[in-house]
C-alpha cells in the first residue's frame, strides 16, 4: 500500500481461489467501499452488491437497512410487499417523490381493532423519524387511500436493552431502558398529535389503566383513529390505554 490513497481504478483484479475468508476492513474512498484482504495488498471488492453506491448517504443507508434487520436472510412477507409497492407508487406518482427518495422500511404488520377492522403499522427505522415525521401526514394520508380506509400507523424500530447485571461496569442509555422505549413508541403512535396529559388508573383487580390526553389541535386528524392507537399500542407494549382529548372550556 506505501501509505497511498486507493483509487477506483485500483479495483481492476478480480481474486479468485481463496480458501478461508479472512477478516476485512472496510475502507472508503472515492465514494467506493472496498475490502482489504489481510493477506494481500490488493483490494478486492465486498462480496455485497449493495455496498458500492454514487455517495456515503447511500452508504450509510445499506449499513442502516443491516444493522436494523434482525434476520438479514428473511424474506419479505406477502403484506411486506404490498406495503412496499404502495411506497413505491408514492414515490413515482405523487408529490412526496423527492421526500421519499432515500426512506424505506423494516418491517409491516396488520393488528386487529374492534369491530373487524385492521390497523397497518409500518415500522421505520429509528434514523429516518425525523425524516417521516416532516411528511408523517400526507403519506399516512394517501396510504390510508391505497389500503382502503386502513389505518396506518408508523412506528421507530427500537431496542431494549437488559438491565446490567449487579457491580457490572457497563451502564445502559436511559432510552434503552423499557420504560423509555414504551413512552417513545406512545409518541409514535399518536402522531401527529402530541401528549399533554396523563393519568393512571389502577382497578380492584390490580390491574392500571392508562388514560391518554391529545392535543385538541390535530382532532380532526387523529380522532378517528383513536380505538387504532389503543389496538395498536397494547401489541406492541401490553398496556391498555385510553384515549382522550381534554375538555376545554368553551
Amino acid at each position: 500500500m506505501n501509505g497511498s490513497a486507493l483509487t477506483t481504478s485500483d479495483v481492476t483484479t478480480v481474486i479468485t481461489g481463496l480458501h478461508k475468508i479472512p477478516t476485512c476492513i472496510n475502507m472508503m474512498n472515492d465514494s467506493a467501499c472496498f475490502s482489504l484482504h489481510s493477506n494481500s495488498t490488493v483490494p478486492i471488492l465486498c462480496n455485497c452488491s449493495a455496498l458500492i453506491h454514487q455517495s456515503t448517504s447511500d452508504l450509510s443507508r445499506c449499513i442502516l437497512k443491516e444493522e436494523d434487520s434482525q434476520d438479514k436472510n428473511a424474506e419479505p412477507t406477502e403484506f411486506e410487499e404490498s406495503v412496499g409497492q404502495a411506497i413505491f407508487d408514492l414515490e413515482t406518482n405523487s408529490d412526496l417523490k423527492s421526500e421519499l427518495k432515500d426512506l424505506y422500511t423494516n418491517s409491516a404488520v396488520q393488528v386487529d381493532v374492534a369491530g373487524n377492522r385492521k390497523a397497518v403499522v409500518i415500522h421505520i427505522p429509528y434514523r429516518l423519524r425525523k425524516a417521516y415525521r416532516k411528511i408523517h401526514v400526507r403519506i399516512v394520508r394517501e396510504l390510508e387511500k391505497k389500503f382502503s380506509g386502513k389505518d396506518v400507523v408508523l412506528i421507530a424500530t427500537r431496542r431494549i436493552v437488559r438491565p446490567p447485571k449487579k457491580g457490572s461496569a457497563v451502564q445502559r442509555p436511559r432510552t434503552r431502558t423499557l420504560t423509555a422505549v414504551h413512552e417513545a413508541m406512545l409518541e409514535d403512535v399518536v402522531l401527529p398529535a402530541e401528549i399533554v396529559g396523563k393519568r393512571t388508573r389502577y382497578r380492584l383487580d390490580g390491574s392500571k389503566i392508562m388514560k391518554v390526553f391529545l392535543d385538541p389541535k390535530e382532532r380532526n386528524n387523529t380522532e378517528y383513529k383513536l380505538e387504532s392507537f389503543s389496538a395498536v399500542y397494547r401489541k406492541l407494549s401490553g398496556k391498555d390505554v385510553v384515549f382522550e382529548y381534554p375538555i376545554t372550556d368553551a
